[in-house]
């Protein structure tokens, strides 16, 4: 079936984000730096804010075994701006191209509740958006099957006319497995070619 729309992640597809970015600045360090975002502010426990679970509640714990990180901790809420370096080459262009050819284009993205206003407001690819599914906002993350099913009834197209890109392999195998097309996202120029293979560009 012929793909109508495109489906995007946004970190790490439109949005250079890294946390080491923000806290390499605050860690002379390596070791140190290693440490934090392996063992205290770890990918593990910042899933619990991409599942609705707010900042504030879930750093309480965190900062009580490591009160001599508490402001570290903190500014995991604040400095977003920090750990994103700006958009991926290729992505805001490949929008903007398929803006231009009317193709519609919607976002599902694992991302705290915290965040997601900073992020549409602050990258002028996002008013390319039909809609945006905030796991944080559905209390569920990908690659649960529930948020797909989520995204099939919030989005106007049947899945296997949708094109979704995620950088995570296990995400978009997901994606497939519920019934949507998708690829994962390497760089701009495989973007780009994947979309010229499905005939959007």
């Amino acid at each position: 079936m012929t793909v109508k729309a495109v489906l995007w992640d946004l970190g790490n597809v439109l949005l250079d984000w890294q946390p080491a970015y923000y806290y390499r600045k605050h860690f002379a360090d390596e070791a140190e730096l290693s440490h934090f975002l392996n063992d205290v502010c770890s990918m593990a426990w910042h899933s619990a804010h991409d599942r609705g679970v707010p900042m504030a509640e879930n750093r309480i714990a965190l900062i009580e075994k490591y009160p001599h990180y508490e402001a570290h901790i903190r500014a995991w809420e604040t400095s977003l701006a920090d750990m994103v370096s700006g958009e991926i080459d290729g992505t805001p262009q490949a929008m903007d191209l398929l803006h231009t050819r009317d193709i519609p284009q919607y976002a599902l993205t694992n991302m705290p509740a915290e965040w997601i206003d900073w992020v549409v407001e602050s990258f002028p690819s996002m008013s390319h958006m039909r809609d945006v599914v905030v796991s944080a906002h559905e209390g569920v993350i990908k690659p649960d099957r529930r948020i797909f099913e989520i995204t099939d009834q919030r989005l106007p197209h049947k899945p296997e006319e949708i094109l979704f890109f995620d950088d995570r392999l296990n995400n978009v195998e997901a994606a497939r497995e519920y019934g949507f097309k998708a690829e994962q996202f390497i760089d701009g120029k495989q973007l780009h070619a994947h979309l010229g293979e499905h005939g959007l560009i």
